[in-house]
């Protein structure tokens, strides 16, 4: 499984906005220009993001991107999902019918657990425990 390239960038732009404090903005060409992200790209991204509830926009002279919360109650989860959609590690993890075997499949016990795992991690990672070099929440 790997998480797309737009996911990559919104963690990155994430990232950039906890790093400058949750109460200032920033110009999305400023993003773009540091995290290395293509500008057009970027511009979906911050809607989707703000869409999501993730960041709020403002327009003009003072206009830019900031944090909507603190980076503390932002996770990883919220945002990689806010972009790509709910994890799912195998389609039999959200339905046991998916798959001709249901649950008779030696797997899906392993996809099911790996699933909830990861999906704990990534929830349990907030931002500010990224840019402390903190281990998630157990």
């Amino acid at each position: 499984m790997q998480i797309t390239r737009q996911a990559d960038y919104a963690v990155r732009a994430v990232v950039y906005l906890a790093q400058i404090g949750s109460d200032r903005r920033a110009a999305t060409s400023r993003i773009a220009e540091e995290q290395k992200i293509p500008p057009s790209f970027l511009a979906k991204i911050v809607s989707q993001l703000s869409v999501a509830g993730l960041l709020q926009t403002s327009r003009g002279a003072r206009g830019g991107v900031s944090l909507a919360r603190a980076p503390e109650e932002i996770s990883l989860l919220e945002v990689v999902e806010a972009i790509d959609g709910p994890i799912l590690l195998n389609e039999c993890v959200s339905s046991v019918n998916a798959c001709e075997l249901g649950e008779k499949c030696p797997l899906r016990p392993i996809w099911y657990d790996s699933q909830v795992e990861l999906v704990t991690r990534l929830r349990s990672t907030t931002f500010d425990r990224v840019l402390n070099g903190k281990k998630p929440r157990s």
